[in-house]
């Protein structure tokens, strides 16, 4: 079996995975800021690294994943003073529904999840270390800041110099700042925030910039040096920049040895955004689509390129996953575990194993699948169900998929009406009345339900 290549954003090319233990692996990914529903690019990041680590311990080895819940900022303060909340109400129902969406696109929980506000401690002592060194200062207005022309490296992740930074490109303009590009690592207290998002501190009462809690918390968990950091495309520049900036200026250390990010998400090739109206949350595209059509459309395409959301895309994602059902739906899988060493299963492997290239992956399964269909062999098919189910997909049975009711009630046919409808059309037939059997057929499939009639007098069906 080839090497596992990571594309590293920090070298800007494929490099062969080499892990600081063997045998481990301690992956850190940027998690959601839980002020509202997660949308399609929460979505993306979630399902992206949940593929991540299930290949890498697939690949035989003891993964600690951390992915981080960001439960005090800006944003969740002015929500919750919106809507005359707390802000642990406002943060606690949406970490639910997060989960429920998370579970539903059959994401495991990684191995820890902190929260922020767990952490202030931790934070409060980087804070300290990165004063000590010379790279953190109070300002007049009481915010701790990080010094970024002290920093030697700053720029090596995104790329950027400080001379083609400006002022006003993704940085607070702020006269106490020395610099205009210095972000905040610790923000004074204000007089009109709620007293639960204020920490006593050397600098006086305050909170946590957004940037310092993912290296407090990473670094806590993981250790100040680790193997993988990801997150979206959007945080590489400022978050990522600044998160090594923090966490190597009070450690001396290197941070992470390999920096992953996902594609953007798009709507018909335009950029998702709320202004635009095609803003999506993961809810409302699962009023129209099977939780699993939409997991296996995110990883139809590979983590690194662009993912251009559409119904028609997902309506295609929906008649290929049902192709690979299908090829199960008459071949029962025998009982021995996945062999390795068949064709299907190395190609399956060097793709994962060259970027955790999913499309390539998922090709093999749609070949496994041709012969499947073709041969009828139940090796085959155990190698097809074994291979889907290491990126969690075909974990259903072909009847509980191909019978699932539409994601929204007012479309369709509910199963009990369908068999129904078969028995109407079997009485028809045996009266001869074959008018009315083809009306009774027309009829479900205009509603997405296709028969198909089998030797023996036997109907069965599955939704189009």
């Amino acid at each position: 079996m080839s090497a596992i290549k990571i594309y590293n954003t920090l070298a800007r090319e494929k490099q062969t995975f080499v892990p600081m233990q063997a045998g481990k692996v301690r992956m850190y990914v940027c998690g959601m800021t839980v002020y509202d529903y997660c949308h399609l690019g929460h979505a993306r990041v979630m399902v992206v690294f949940d593929m991540v680590q299930r290949w890498l311990r697939a690949s035989g080895f003891d993964v600690t994943y951390v992915r981080n819940i960001t439960d005090i900022d800006d944003k969740i303060i002015k929500r919750a003073v919106e809507n005359g909340e707390t802000i642990s109400q406002l943060t606690t129902r949406f970490i639910q529904a997060m989960d429920e969406d998370a579970a539903a696109l059959g994401v495991q929980k990684p191995d820890h999840e902190p929260r922020a506000t767990q952490y202030v401690p931790q934070m409060l002592g980087m804070i300290g270390k990165l004063e000590t060194n010379g790279l953190a200062y109070q300002a007049a207005d009481g915010d701790v800041n990080f010094s970024v022309r002290d920093f030697p490296g700053y720029g090596k992740l995104s790329g950027k110099s400080l001379d083609d930074l400006r002022a006003g490109e993704r940085v607070d303009l702020n006269a106490t700042k020395r610099d205009p590009l210095d972000f905040v690592l610790w923000k004074a207290a204000k007089e009109s925030e709620p007293d639960e998002v204020k920490w006593d501190s050397q600098w006086g009462r305050g909170r946590p910039g957004w940037h310092i809690e993912c290296s407090a918390m990473s670094c806590e968990l993981l250790g100040e040096h680790f193997d993988i950091h990801g997150g979206g495309q959007d945080l590489q520049f400022p978050h990522h920049e600044n998160e090594i900036a923090q966490s190597e200026g009070a450690s001396q250390l290197t941070f992470v040895n390999y920096w992953m990010h996902n594609g953007f998400v798009r709507v018909d090739n335009e950029k998702m955004s709320k202004s635009l109206g095609n803003f999506f949350t993961i809810r409302d595209v699962l009023k129209k689509y099977d939780p699993e059509v939409v997991r296996f459309f995110i990883l139809r395409a590979h983590y690194r390129s662009p993912l251009n959301y559409s119904d028609a895309h997902l309506n295609d994602a929906k008649h290929a996953l049902t192709r690979l059902y299908t090829a199960l739906k008459d071949v029962t899988p025998d009982l021995l575990p996945l062999d390795v060493t068949e064709p299907h299963a190395a190609r399956f492997a060097d793709a994962m194993n060259d970027d955790f290239n999913t499309p390539v992956a998922i090709s093999v399964l749609f070949d496994l699948a041709n012969e499947v269909n073709k041969t009828r062999s139940p090796a085959l098919a155990r190698q097809l169900k074994h291979l889907a189910g290491i990126i969690a997909l075909l974990e259903r049975t072909p009847r509980q998929f191909l019978h699932a009711e539409p994601a929204s009630s007012e479309d369709g046919y509910a199963e009990p009406d369908i068999l129904a409808q078969i028995e109407a059309r079997a009485a028809a037939k045996k009266a001869k009345n074959f008018a009315d059997a083809d009306r009774i057929r027309a009829e479900l499939l205009a509603n997405g339900i296709i028969l198909e009639d089998k030797p023996g007098g036997l109907t069965e069906w599955r939704r189009a």
